[in-house]
């Protein structure tokens, strides 16, 4: 059957419509809605319906009939197979559009956001960006690394990965040799990379099964540091699949963290820890984030390690709140003499906060106020939630920047906090994930 596209959405699939003369269609003039990947805006394509439900359908592509002017040969090898990217079929500048457009709508749908000033934009360099990459692996026989197949949890095995770092890339041609010789221990089952600044330097982390056994988990350590000797050390864990923070560590054979220096200053990152992906960006983000913020108190809330806090260097004190145990080690060790670090979700700082009328811990630092001229919140997916949004509109900041991974939950986010006083000063959109669907949205408010 033939469709044809009208918009891109959320999550990389592109919109059509099933009219009454096919398949799967109904007599409702605008048809029923069906997704497909891998198309662009405009585009006449063909395709055929692999799922249905009463709402709607999915489809996959068979072939393009009438293509956009923004199609482009993609550069990976793997695409379309491989689940990482969405957008290598778009140009980058067509990308950004894309994104933009999808910004907007989700606010209008969400929130009923009606954006009267501009959106600012920040682009990336769209290859070899990510300093961080994770990867499946199968010991075998036969070896394969690689990451998830689209629309599934079965291995595509890649040889290279065209967004990852140089020496990511590098790592994963090494990996592949030490497989092929059947140097890859079972109950290995993914390997993540993470690069320094400079992309000189490795920090390797395997998680594990139950049945890995510690010798042979050792023995691959040693061997990877031997073969590159940008590795600086080589962390597993057992049971990563629960989440980071609930994982245990296995073993560790070198060092277990890296020195990742920013313009704001140098960061201790330990295996385990959140750090931003796009090594192109960060500073940009930080800068963001942090320019003319000025004032007695700030609290940076989800702080991570860490990155934020420290670019608040004009603030007169700086509260960072994190709840992973290994992030907020990492926090306190990066903090500044000004900055205090608290280990705690955000929700049972605030809730604290509000019921004992102060900000900070008091006993060390009775100086700070009650009320903190900005708070700076970058929460997981899922966004805020509404019990941390209610305490953060209580808590009554004058100023909130909000930055954010997923466009919809922020939207979510936003309405009672606009409903609370807040208006938006400035939105950006910084692409901290070119050629996929992800988005980076920093967002001003002003009470």
């Amino acid at each position: 059957m033939q469709l044809t596209i009208e918009k891109l959405i959320y999550g990389g699939d592109g919109l059509a419509r099933l009219h009454s003369d096919q398949p799967g269609g109904e007599v409702d003039s605008r048809g029923k809605t069906v997704f497909l990947p891998f198309v662009l805006a405009g585009e006449r394509v063909e395709a055929s319906l692999i799922s249905e439900k009463p709402g709607f359908a999915r489809a996959e592509l068979q072939r393009i009939i009438d293509p956009s002017p923004h199609r482009v040969q993609p550069a990976c090898p793997y695409f379309a197979a491989c689940g990482g990217c969405n957008y290598q079929q778009a140009s980058y500048e067509h990308q950004l559009e894309i994104k933009e457009k999808i910004l907007r709508e989700t606010l209008r749908r969400t929130a009923k956001i009606e954006l009267d000033g501009e959106i600012q934009i920040h682009p990336s360099p769209p290859w070899n960006y990510r300093n961080r990459s994770r990867l499946q692996v199968h010991a075998g026989p036969p070896f394969a690394v690689g990451y998830h197949k689209t629309g599934s949890h079965e291995l595509q095995s890649v040889e290279e990965c065209p967004i990852s770092s140089p020496l990511i890339n590098r790592a994963i041609a090494s990996l592949w040799r030490k497989g092929r010789s059947g140097a890859m221990p079972n109950g290995v089952s993914e390997i993540e990379f993470f690069a320094n600044a400079d992309d000189i330097q490795l920090l390797v982390e395997l998680s594990c099964e139950e049945d890995a056994r510690r010798k042979d988990v050792r023995a691959l350590a040693e061997s990877l540091i031997s073969e590159m000797p940008e590795i600086v050390g080589v962390v597993a864990f057992r049971n990563a699949d629960r989440g980071m923070q609930s994982a245990e560590r296995f073993l560790s054979v070198g060092c277990d963290h890296l020195i990742y220096q920013t313009k704001a200053g140098s960061f201790r990152v330990t295996a385990g820890s959140f750090f931003q992906t796009n090594r192109f960006l960060i500073d940009r983000l930080v800068e963001i984030v942090t320019s003319e913020q000025s004032g007695e108190l700030a609290l940076d809330l989800y702080a991570g390690v860490g990155l934020f806090s420290t670019g608040l260097s004009d603030m007169r004190h700086i509260v960072s709140v994190e709840s992973s145990q290994t992030s907020s080690t990492d926090l306190s060790y990066n903090l500044a003499s000004k900055g205090e670090a608290i280990q705690a979700s955000t929700e049972q700082y605030l809730a604290r906060t509000l019921n004992s009328g102060r900000v900070g811990t008091g006993a060390v630092l009775p100086h700070i106020s009650y009320m903190p001229d900005l708070a700076v919140v970058d929460p997981p997916r899922s966004g805020l939630g509404e019990r941390v949004v209610r305490l953060l509109a209580k808590l009554g900041a004058p100023r909130v920047t909000y930055v954010s991974c997923d466009p919809a939950t922020m939207a979510r986010d936003l309405v009672p906090l606009l409903a609370s006083g807040y208006h938006i000063e400035e939105t950006h959109l910084v692409d901290l994930f070119p050629q996929t669907y992800h988005l980076e949205t920093v967002i001003k408010l002003l009470r």
